[in-house]
Order: C-alpha cells, then sequence, then structure tokens
C-alpha cells in the first residue's frame, strides 16, 4: 500500500481511512473489499479506481471503533492471502491427480 489519505475532515482518523493502494485494479480491490465487509467491525467499506489511465486503488475502511482501519485491511489481506494459498493448493492436487490417471 502506497499511502493513506486524510479523512474528509482533514485530520487522519484511525476508524475511517481511504488506503491508496498503486499498481492494482478490481481484483484485487473487490477482493479485499469482500473479505473487509465480512468483518464484524467494519462499518463500511468501498473503492473506486479514479480514472482508467491511473493506476490506482482508493480503498475506503470505516470501522465501528473497535479496530482501526489499518488493522482491519492487514486481517482482510491475511484472510485473501489463506484463501489464494488454499485455492492454489487444492488446484495443485487436482493437476497432480489428473495427470496421474491412465490415459484414456
Amino acid at each position: 500500500m502506497a499511502e493513506q489519505q486524510p479523512g474528509p475532515s482533514g485530520a487522519e482518523t484511525y476508524t475511517g481511512t481511504t488506503f491508496a493502494i498503486e499498481d492494482e485494479d478490481h481484483t484485487l480491490a473487490n477482493s479485499l473489499r469482500f473479505f473487509l465487509n465480512k468483518n464484524p467491525n467494519v462499518a463500511f467499506c468501498g473503492y473506486s479506481i479514479p480514472h482508467p489511465t491511473e493506476h490506482v486503488v482508493n480503498l475506503r475502511v470505516q470501522t465501528t471503533g473497535e479496530v482501526t482501519a489499518a488493522a482491519a485491511v492487514r486481517s482482510a489481506c491475511a484472510d485473501l492471502k489463506q484463501v489464494c494459498a488454499h485455492v492454489g493448493g487444492v488446484f495443485d492436487a487436482a493437476v497432480a491427480e489428473f495427470k496421474a490417471r491412465p490415459a484414456e
């Protein structure tokens, strides 16, 4: 993540922050949004891509105050990493099983 942008009042808040993620697109942003919205401590999460020629995603996170926005994003990243590892493992096992089958 490149930077945290201050909240709308001009002062950075810990429970509500906009994260600017560089060199990413809808794939990562929508996945993070999904995991953030599953978190009961997240009141709001959304993202926008300012312009198709800009390679940046603005991810807005507002929490209930139980955790900081940064902690919620770190948790969502860890959850996403775990799911990707699981999917990769299942895929690799399926490929190995397919290759081990006798040719028909």
